[in-house]
């Protein structure tokens, strides 16, 4: 008897999804009784940027997400500007970081990103005083032009040399790390070095690609799978434990560093020799406030920031360059306009409009951070006419944003620098709720102008020295992260120009 009562029970659930499903059948997002709109989200997993997109402008821009029963993933897609501007501007002071955003960034522990009032009010106060500083925008060119000089140029160089195919984004990645923690830090941890033999893994440099794709999959896992997952050390918890306490031990040691290089300048810091740490350590050295923890979240906050945002950005603007050649051969002979000696270290980035344009297209197109979430704190209505209430996720599609027709026109898909330009040929500027790559309101990046610097040093560096051809058949998507680099990396071969 209980037989045929399970049998019946199997049999009419049998049905249901069945009838449910060929009603579903030409719907994008299907939802599920129990197990809601997750199963189409991970059977489109490998290509959910695009997939996304294509979801949102069938629903007009916004979609109430429903995740199965019983989880936090029940949230708000939008792509929408006027909603994007509302929640980032308008109405900022009602979008916080909510509830469980502290628990998926964990790593950062209590720096800018992870804040919310008067913390975050605090810190980014702090940091903005120091990137306006004289003193650090001379030691950050600094550091990208003796980077670029001392090792960039002399590795692509060697491997033109021997022919040999590379991963441009690997490479792009250790350049980034490099700097950044020179700049962080004082410190140069020589991810990248002058010449192709020595290149070697280094565990820090590869922990935050880890952490970041780990991020990524919490967003999209019920919080009590990946949270059981770590407690069982299993899967991409584990990698993300390991990679943690790399990157915790590297910083650690960036710390001791610097406050022994504080020591022995008795106070002094030079011109050139500016870089945030120490300037944290000595601004806080009156007061006794500044503790190991908070110059520890701090740094990785500015790290995770800094680091593999900018490597995606080198990556795909040279991905894109490479394969239009128009576009290239105009950069090459702007820079060629603009270089007064034809030495080395003698252009004025200002000037190089054409590869300024060329640049926002890349960051348009492939923006390095893909989405932002968000949390309702009281019951409001977005311009889109939704309704949240209290503890709703939302997350803002900048991906989307950057490929939505009504935003960028009919040649929304085409990489052209020159919508970039005006008719006089200077830099056209953009509303931030239109390019939204660098975030919008109060909490727009901080880093915008260090991301158009060293994208503008290295490419006017590299482009009119070397050829770069993306090998054939070598397959480019977009990385499964919360930074989304390349899945596969960028292998190329490079060629040195004839001058």
């Amino acid at each position: 008897m209980a037989m045929i009562e399970c049998f019946t029970v199997f049999v009419t659930i049998f049905f249901f999804i069945s009838i449910h499903n060929r009603r579903n059948r030409d719907v994008l997002l299907p939802n599920w009784p129990i197990i809601g709109m997750l199963p189409a989200v991970w059977r489109n997993v490998s290509d959910i940027h695009d997939f996304i997109t294509l979801v949102l402008k069938h629903h007009g821009g916004t979609l109430r997400f429903q995740g199965p029963w019983f989880t936090d993933t029940n949230f708000i897609f939008t792509s929408d500007p006027a909603n994007v501007n509302h929640i980032t501007s308008k109405n900022f002071g009602n979008y916080g970081k909510g509830p469980n955003f502290h628990d998926i960034f964990e790593v950062l522990g209590n720096g800018i990103i992870n804040s919310d009032s008067h913390d975050w009010k605090q810190q980014r106060a702090m940091l903005h005083s120091m990137f306006q500083k004289k003193s650090f925008e001379i030691f950050l060119q600094q550091t990208i032009e003796k980077k670029v000089e001392n090792c960039l140029l002399p590795i692509l160089t060697q491997i033109s040399k021997v022919g040999a195919t590379v991963d441009l984004q690997d490479i792009f990645e250790r350049f980034t790390f490099d700097t950044t923690s020179t700049t962080l830090f004082g410190f140069d941890p020589h991810c990248l070095p002058s010449r192709f033999q020595e290149l070697s893994e280094i565990a820090c440099e590869k922990s935050l690609p880890i952490l970041e794709d780990a991020i990524f999959y919490r967003h999209i896992t019920p919080t009590f799978i990946w949270k059981l997952q770590k407690w069982l050390q299993i899967g991409l918890e584990r990698n993300f434990n390991v990679a943690q306490k790399n990157l915790d031990q590297f910083l650690h040691q960036c710390i001791a560093y610097s406050k022994r290089e504080d020591q022995q300048s008795e106070g002094v810091v030079e011109e050139t020799d500016f870089h945030l740490l120490k300037s944290l350590i000595k601004e806080g050295s009156g007061n006794g406030k500044v503790s190991d923890k908070f110059l520890r979240d701090t740094a990785i906050n500015l790290l995770a920031a800094g680091n593999g945002t900018l490597a995606a950005g080198l990556s795909w603007l040279f991905w894109l360059v490479s394969t239009h050649p128009i576009v290239e051969g105009k950069i090459i002979q702007e820079i060629k306009d603009n270089c007064l000696i034809q030495e080395d270290n003698c252009l004025d980035l200002d000037k190089l409009v054409y590869l300024h344009g060329a640049v926002c297209e890349a960051l348009r197109l492939f923006t390095p951070v893909p989405f932002e979430h968000k949390y309702v704190i009281n019951h409001d209505t977005l311009p889109s006419g939704h309704h949240v209430g209290p503890n709703t996720k939302i997350l803002y599609i900048l991906y989307s944003m950057g490929r939505m027709e009504q935003i960028w026109g009919d040649d929304y898909l085409e990489f052209k620098p020159e919508r970039w330009i005006s008719e006089k040929g200077h830099s056209i500027h953009m509303p931030s709720s239109k390019f939204i790559t660098f975030n919008a309101g109060p909490r727009s990046c901080l880093g915008k102008g260090i991301t158009f610097i060293m994208l503008k040093m290295v490419a006017a560096a590299i482009i009119p020295k070397f050829r770069i051809q993306v090998m054939e058949d070598h397959p480019i998507t977009p990385r499964l992260s919360v930074v989304m680099g390349m899945r596969y990396g960028l292998k190329v071969q490079v060629t040195k120009r004839c001058t």
